[in-house]
Formats: C-alpha cells, structure tokens, sequence
C-alpha cells in the first residue's frame, strides 16, 4: 500500500491571551483535558518533554482500553506565538500516520486567534485525512470550551 497524504487548515478565536492559550496548547496535562476528541475517550499523557528536540508519548481512544499511542518530536516553539511537531499514530505498534503540525497564536482583541495547520501522510489508506481532520475540529472546540470557562 501507498502512502497517502493530505491537509487542513483550522482556525479558532479563543477569549484568551496568547500567553494564557499558550498553556493550553503546550502543557501535557492541560492538552489531556482537551485532547480527546468525543466523550468516552482519553488522552493520557505518559511523558511529556516540551522543549526544542523534546519527545512526548500520549495514548489514545476509548476511556477503557486507549489503543493508539502517540509519539509527539517538537520542532519549533516560539511561545507564546508558533510551535511545530510532528506526531506518529501507532496501533499494535505498527505506524498507521505521521502528521507535521504548526500552531500559530495571534492576539486579537482581549482573545487570541489559533491557526492550526496539519498535513497527514498515511499508512493505511486515504481516509486517514478526514479522520484527522474531525479529530482536530472535535478537539479544538473542547479547546475552545476550556478556554471559554478559564476566561469566565
């Protein structure tokens, strides 16, 4: 099987500093309380090294058995404004998807605007993309809930 590969754009307005949304964004246990993307699923953060070169791993998926694990590299940051990693989606541990992140944070007014761009290469077939693709929009909008209560 080939390799796959995609992309998307997403963008948020969030009721946040950049400096406050930037602690959402890049702490392993704040990204926990936002992470999972529907309700009766976790994300676990098991280690978390945010820094240039710093290497995380989270798992995934159903509250009772999270069966992907992640590999998170970061690239870049430029906190509280620009981040970019790469994360590898496992099952069985068998790589099924690379995805190359960039976050851009911008003030705008009292909030901040998120930007987040995800380009998707796939092991397992084309529809790896538009799974992503929920996944992130279902994420970003807890994201936005979460920030939404912080800034009450």
């Amino acid at each position: 099987m080939s390799t796959d590969t995609g992309h998307f754009d997403l963008s948020r307005t969030m009721p946040l500093t950049p400096d406050r949304l930037w602690h959402l964004l890049t702490d392993g246990q704040m990204r926990e309380a936002w992470g999972a993307p529907e309700d009766g699923m976790v994300l676990v953060m098991d280690t978390s090294d945010f820094r240039v070169g710093g290497y995380e791993t989270h798992r995934c998926g159903p509250a009772d058995n999270p069966e992907f694990t992640v590999d998170t590299r970061w690239y870049r940051i430029d906190g509280p404004h620009d981040a970019a990693f790469t994360e590898t989606v496992n099952i069985g541990g068998a790589a099924i998807a690379t995805t190359l992140v960039t976050y851009r944070v911008t003030a705008e007014g009292t909030g901040s605007r998120l930007d987040v761009s995800v380009a998707v290469s796939s092991f397992t077939g084309p529809d790896a993309d538009g799974e992503f693709k929920a996944g992130w929009e279902a994420s970003l909008s807890n994201l936005e809930a979460l920030a939404t209560k912080m800034a009450a």
